[in-house]
């Protein structure tokens, strides 16, 4: 059986399309846009051109699935749809445009949903899970492969960029503002926040591209692992606007120039708070996570 899933989300729309055999399940195809729909909301709404950009790269995702004759289409929306006012309105008129009905999950269900996915390629049994997207940051403590803790909070890569960044990076002041910014959510965690977790499991577009950026600075510690003290490396070289730096994101990771110094910053303060020195990059979540717990399971 095939199945396609399509994740909204606040920076990148994205498609997977799984095979479900025998209890197994491969990923066969995936295809991202960076749609960017964070930058179209003014005063909390998504705007009419964003509305239409998600249509068109629904449109696009609905005829690729089709022309593979798979009618198992699943769509839903992170803090993308979540977090706006016209939710309802959104949610109408993609279904009217495109025939496809979206779920907009909740930001503890996001979280859930997100370990989910991961836990099947993590060897870590009792610690943090971190999914750092566009507009939201999931965390989810665990002990045991169960989840104790699952929180959401409002701040993205995009959405931070957004908010406190006026050209393509941050200046000092800036990247303080965000910096600010992430430790008053952190704090709204109370007695969660202090606690201490030796295994970090991250997943998302933001930590993917960080562990691409650390790879090709440190190429020699390219495993699974991404090294908080490489991360702070990353950060003085961009925020220095080191030309051979600049080369190295241009190259490795073009389409996140802009959201990646943000990202970083919240990757960063995290793992710092919660005292891990590295970070095991998943290559599953959000949507592995959705299919194994709200479709395979459901359906």
């Amino acid at each position: 059986m095939l199945y396609g899933i399509i994740d909204v989300g606040s920076n990148t729309i994205r498609l997977n399309i799984y095979s479900y055999n025998e209890q197994q399940v491969q990923s066969l195809l995936h295809k991202k846009t960076m749609a960017g729909l964070a930058g179209y909301v003014t005063d909390g709404y998504l705007s009419v051109k964003g509305m239409k950009i998600a249509c068109k790269t629904l449109k696009a995702y609905k005829d690729i699935l089709l022309n593979f004759n798979i009618n198992n289409i699943h769509v839903f929306a992170t803090a993308s749809l979540r977090n706006i006012i016209n939710t309802d309105e959104v949610v109408r008129t993609i279904y009217e445009e495109t025939g496809l009905s979206v779920d907009v999950i909740s930001g503890e269900e996001e979280a859930t949903l997100g370990y989910n996915g991961a836990a099947v390629h993590s060897n870590i049994n009792t610690g943090l899970f971190i999914d750092i997207g566009g507009g939201s940051t999931e965390l989810v403590s665990f002990e045991d492969r169960k989840i104790t803790r699952a929180v959401s909070l409002p701040i993205g890569s995009l959405s931070m960029y957004s908010k406190h960044v006026k050209k393509l990076f941050p200046k000092k002041e800036e990247a303080e503002a965000i910096k600010q910014n992430v430790l008053q959510e952190l704090h709204k965690l109370g007695s969660h926040y202090n606690l201490q977790y030796d295994g970090i499991c991250g997943v998302g577009g933001t930590i993917r591209a960080a562990k691409k950026l650390h790879d090709n600075l440190f190429p020699e510690q390219s495993e699974q692992l991404l090294q908080i003290q490489n991360i702070k490396t990353l950060l003085e070289h961009l925020h220095k606007a080191d030309k051979k730096m600049l080369r190295r994101v241009l190259q490795t990771i073009p389409d996140r120039v802009h959201t990646i110094m943000p990202g970083l910053i919240i990757l960063q303060l995290i793992a710092e708070h919660y005292g891990s020195q590295t970070i095991t990059v998943s290559p599953t979540g959000v949507r592995e996570g959705y299919l194994y717990s709200k479709v395979l399971k459901e359906g």
